[in-house]
């Protein structure tokens, strides 16, 4: 028995090593693609955070919406752009929600909707505490209004409660 138990220690101690590694493993190439990303290697950094935005990574999710946006890496598609905004902005991530509003006020792969870009401004704005992130929602959210009618404003505002109802303190 005590023969078995001398073979299983190795094993044993080796399993949290093992587990550490694939834990580092998953963050680094996210890593990785940011780093390739500031470096302007853009072929690379889309490659790298792919996958991680197909398993719902939200950051990698806005990374590829922005990166469709701005044609690095990949042709400029709105539509992607669109596609993985929405995903990043369906997990609460504040400036994919934001530029979902800026889409949908400027008609980038979409028709303009300014009920739409209302609802996305005001949850962007609500998901937001302080710096520019909260500055650009807020002053986004409130000129928006400035061209829709007062129906539409109710009707954008209604849409962001359902969509992002307020959380109890």
């Amino acid at each position: 028995m005590r023969r078995h138990i001398r073979k299983l220690a190795p094993v044993v101690v080796l399993i949290p090593v093992f587990l550490l590694i694939g834990v580092s493993g998953c963050t680094r190439p996210v890593e990785e693609a940011r780093e390739a990303y500031n470096k302007g290697d853009y072929k690379t950094a889309y490659r790298i955070f792919k996958p991680h935005a197909e398993q719902g990574d939200v950051d990698a999710q806005f990374s590829l919406g922005e990166m469709s946006k701005k044609g690095q890496g990949v042709p400029r598609d709105d539509a992607e752009a669109l596609k993985w905004y929405r995903r990043a902005a369906d997990q609460g991530h504040a400036d994919a929600q934001n530029n979902l509003g800026i889409i949908y006020t400027l008609g980038k792969g979409v028709p303009v909707d300014y009920v739409q870009a209302l609802m996305w401004y005001s949850i962007a704005a609500s998901n937001t505490s302080e710096g520019t992130e909260r500055v650009g929602a807020v002053s986004n959210r409130d000129a928006i209004p400035s061209m829709m009618t007062p129906t539409q404003v109710v009707q954008a505002q209604n849409m962001a409660r359902e969509l992002n109802p307020k959380k109890e303190k």
